[in-house]
């Protein structure tokens, strides 16, 4: 069993779009393009957190009624 070098080179990861290698040039990912289609998954909404109101959803703001 060899021990991992920590300043060593790291292992290559794979690209997050596609599995292929990673290129130094578009580091994390293969290509440009890949790195386009992540982007486009960034603006178009499909990374997000979901989010569950905890007050159900309930106006805060005082009625003045």
């Amino acid at each position: 069993m060899t021990a991992h070098d920590p300043f060593g080179p790291r292992p290559a990861k794979p690209c997050p779009v596609c599995g292929k290698p990673a290129t130094i040039e578009a580091r994390p990912f293969c290509s440009k393009r890949c790195a386009d289609v992540d982007l486009h998954r960034w603006l178009g909404g499909h990374y997000r957190v979901p989010v569950v109101e905890e007050d159900g959803g309930r106006d805060e703001t005082p009625n003045d009624d």
